[in-house]
């Protein structure tokens, strides 16, 4: 597992990046004390560090140089600054990449695969699943036709991802809502139902049509 930690002075935006990267199966730790952000890096070792320029004490820059110091650990900056001379001054104090809030998760997910394989040469070999002449590409959350590409929701990848690893059999009800919501005691049928309406939808308006069908008190399958 992955370690990222997350050097961000907004709570909400540190809670909602941390919480989505634990669905992926990242390990991630905030900061609390922007005193010595050094000693949080230090104690946690991550593998990947999310670094907001604009910090209490010190900014981003200044502790993506004294991290640089000691670690060739992959930074990407997360920051509303658009400037392109923020981001070259990012490159340049040793960041790998540049994401401009507000945040795409779906995009900050990809590229966090992308620099952490150029960092440790490994491959993740379920990026891209496919059934019949459809793929469903994890790591960019779209789903890929012949002739067409729809984008999709954290939830709509999950639920395909549940059910194209199926191959055709039929994807329990409970083991989709885990699968997409962690065993969420808030979660139940009702809002899988309303999920997949959605899905479907947006399916049948690209050309998908009945591609996921129902069997009745058990779960879902593709056709």
């Amino acid at each position: 597992m992955f370690r990222i930690l997350i050097v961000e002075d907004d709570k909400n935006i540190s809670s909602i990046i941390s919480e989505e990267l634990s669905q992926w199966g990242y390990e991630t730790r905030g900061i609390d004390n922007f005193n010595d952000v050094y000693d949080d890096f230090k104690e946690f070792e991550p593998d990947l560090v999310l670094m907001d320029i604009t910090l209490p004490q010190y900014n981003g820059f200044y502790w993506t140089q004294r991290i640089r110091q000691e670690s060739n650990v992959p930074i990407i900056f997360i920051s509303s600054h658009s400037e392109s001379m923020d981001m070259i001054q990012a490159i340049q104090f040793g960041a790998d990449d540049y994401i401009i809030k507000p945040i795409d998760i779906a995009v900050t997910r990809a590229k966090i695969q992308a620099v952490l394989r150029r960092a440790y040469d490994y491959t993740v070999d379920s990026e891209k699943i496919t059934y019949g002449e459809l793929t469903l590409n994890l790591s960019a959350a779209l789903l890929e036709g012949k002739d067409v590409t729809v984008e999709l929701t954290r939830t709509e990848l999950l639920i395909l991802e549940s059910l194209f690893n199926m191959k055709g059999q039929i994807a329990k009800r409970e083991d989709i809502i885990n699968h997409c919501w962690q065993g969420d005691d808030f979660i139940d049928d009702n809002t899988l139902a309303v999920n997949m309406t959605r899905l479907r939808k947006k399916l049948n308006g690209i050309g998908f049509e009945d591609l996921i069908q129902t069997k009745k008190g058990i779960g879902y399958f593709l056709r």
